[in-house]
């Protein structure tokens, strides 16, 4: 499977910034969408509110996905990779 990252940096609410990715199927283009599975995410991780948009989470490249991202982008149609700050 063929994905779509999308480089997400976030202010949290401790002023700190959170980087992390956006895995989606390459075909998915849509960024509402794409920038909704962030505020999933941020939600889970106690951001709830954080600004997140063009500004914050851009495309950036396309690859192949490894095992464990497709089962789950599969699953729930996008995959998190946590880079900085994400806990």
């Amino acid at each position: 499977m063929k994905i779509a990252v999308w480089d997400t940096y976030v202010t949290k609410k401790d002023g700190t910034i959170m980087h992390f990715d956006i895995l989606v199927p390459e075909e998915i283009k849509d960024s509402n969408l794409i920038y909704s599975f962030g505020r999933k995410y941020l939600e889970m991780k106690s951001q709830a509110g954080q600004e997140i948009s063009s500004k914050e989470c851009t495309f950036c490249h396309t690859e192949i996905a490894r095992p464990h991202w497709e089962e789950v982008i599969r699953k729930n149609g996008y995959f998190i990779v946590e880079m900085e700050n994400c806990n």
